[in-house]
């Protein structure tokens, strides 16, 4: 079955277009389109942002993410006279949680999904290491690819981009497990982590 990826990324992420460089623009779109042919996704929005919450989609996580770390980044800029690199910034927002492509195929109904490749699907690794590879594999530039592991113990050395990816996360992923479940992100962890 064929699945207009590109289509579906281009229209849920229209923060793409503010990346001012085509070509890691394009790597973007190329790693999201990767991850949704192998994950087996019929539809981009049918990710969900945890894989036991599914009352907020992965893409409206990832552009909360992108939103909250560009307006940081403008505040660390104009405030503080801050120089963070805006398409880094945008880019691995972007692309923090497309490793979910893979992860999460095991907590959805089947009927989203079409095959699934066992070489990649499955939840045997963190989404952010997945999405590390991807960002890596479709040739996405270092700065972009190590702001992307974002979890205490797979966090590589810190640049200025890589805490913005880091701290939005956070604030996004606070908001949504307020919403959804009532419970901080840390309540969140502390109940479940054990228990995926």
């Amino acid at each position: 079955m064929s699945h207009d990826y590109r289509a579906q990324v281009e229209a849920a992420f229209p923060e793409l277009a503010d990346i001012e460089d085509a070509d890691l623009r394009e790597r973007v779109v190329e790693a999201w389109c990767l991850g949704l042919a192998r994950g087996g996704w019929r539809d981009i929005d049918d990710i969900p942002y945890a894989w036991n919450i599914h009352e907020v989609t992965n893409v409206e996580h990832v552009r909360g993410v992108t939103r909250i770390a560009v307006r940081a980044a403008e505040e660390q800029r104009d405030f503080h006279g801050a120089d963070p690199e805006f398409d880094v910034v945008r880019a691995a927002c972007l692309l923090h949680d497309v490793g979910k492509c893979y992860e999460y195929v095991d907590f959805v109904d089947d009927d989203v999904l079409d095959d699934p490749d066992p070489e990649y699907a499955s939840g045997e690794i963190p989404h952010s290491l997945s999405g590390y590879a991807l960002a890596h594999e479709v040739g996405c530039p270092l700065a972009v690819q190590r702001a992307i592991p974002h979890f205490i113990g797979e966090i590589p050395t810190r640049t200025l981009e890589a805490e913005l990816v880091k701290s939005a996360n956070s604030a996004s992923s606070n908001a949504i497990t307020q919403s959804a479940m009532g419970i901080s992100l840390q309540e969140w962890v502390e109940r479940y982590s054990q228990t995926q």
